[in-house]
Order: C-alpha cells, then structure tokens, then sequence
C-alpha cells in the first residue's frame, strides 16, 4: 500500500500545481458560506503551503475561535493553537506556519488539507498520518466535522485507503460542496 500511496501522491501533487496555477476563483467564499452555519463553534484552519488552496479568508470570516494545526512529535495527533489574522506565525514542523503564542483549542470543525478525494470522501495527504490519528482521536470523544479544501481538479476515481484513513464529512471545491452521506 505505501508504494501504491506514493504513485498517487505523486499524481496528485502534478494536478493540484497545475490547478493552483489557474487559480482558486470563488472557492474561499464557498467555504465561509459552508462554515457559516457552524459559527460559534472552534474551527481548525491550516496555513496554505506551496500549491495548497488557500482557506485563510473563510477562516478569518469565521464567527467564533480558530485554530491552526501544531506538530507536536512524528507519528502523534495534531494539536490546534488558537489563531487570528494578524498574529505573529513562526515556522513549526515541515516549515509549516503556526502562531508564535496562543490558547490550545479543540476543534470541533476541521478544515482539511489534502493531494487528493474521491466520491468515497476518503482524502489522500502527505503521508504523516497527522490528521487520520486527530480524526480518529476527536471523534472517539463526541462529534466533528472535517471538511476537505481542495480544487476541483484534485478528485480522483478511487483514493488508495487502508483500516487507518479517516472519511471526510464534505469536500468544498471551486466547484461547490459535496457532503458525504
């Protein structure tokens, strides 16, 4: 499975540069209209990397705290430090942008960065298994929502998955929303 894992990352690291370059259109906006309907409750954003689509306008729009994931150590859950537009960010782990200070947060709505989704609602990441171990971990205590953030042009046929992989709940596209039943 991991040499399976590695082709396809390598796939779709090729199609989301080549989206990234086009552009991300209105994606942003659908994402806040999504989220709205979870104000008040602690959302988990990311800080965008390279060819990453970029949710920092939903994030900043959105009405109560927000957090941004924190490696703490390889192969652990994620931890999530409160985040607003303007704080002061230092490079964490992976060269990863985080607040330099700030409360710890548990999210109860993730947005989730990804190389590739399928109807399926299963995602393809960077291999870590950072936000599979959060998943799991948040939902054994009670309910979340983790959303995939993607370009449309990052869907695939059928994500290669294991006993390990967490479902997305809803992928928001350029495109629209997708929720997964």
């Amino acid at each position: 499975m991991t040499d399976v894992k590695a082709l396809a990352r390598a796939a779709a690291f090729a199609r989301r540069a080549g989206a990234f370059a086009a552009g991300q259109g209105q994606a942003a906006e659908i994402l806040a209209d999504f989220l709205a309907a979870h104000r008040g409750r602690v959302l988990s954003g990311y800080m965008p990397m390279r060819t990453e689509i970029d949710p920092l306008p939903a994030m900043a729009a959105h009405q109560g705290p927000v957090g941004v994931p924190v490696i703490i150590a390889k192969a652990t859950p994620l931890r999530f430090r409160e985040w607003s537009p303007g704080c002061q960010l230092v490079e964490g782990a992976f060269k990863a942008l985080i607040p330099a200070e700030g409360a710890w947060v548990e999210p109860e709505v993730l947005i989730v960065p990804l190389l590739a989704f399928d109807a399926r609602g299963y995602r393809l990441g960077y291999g870590g298994g950072f936000y599979d171990r959060t998943l799991a971990g948040l939902r054994a205590r009670g309910q979340v929502l983790a959303v995939g953030f993607a370009f449309a042009a990052q869907e695939v046929a059928k994500v290669p998955t294991d006993a390990f992989d967490q479902r997305l709940d809803a992928v928001v596209t350029e495109k629209g929303v997708t929720v997964f039943a």
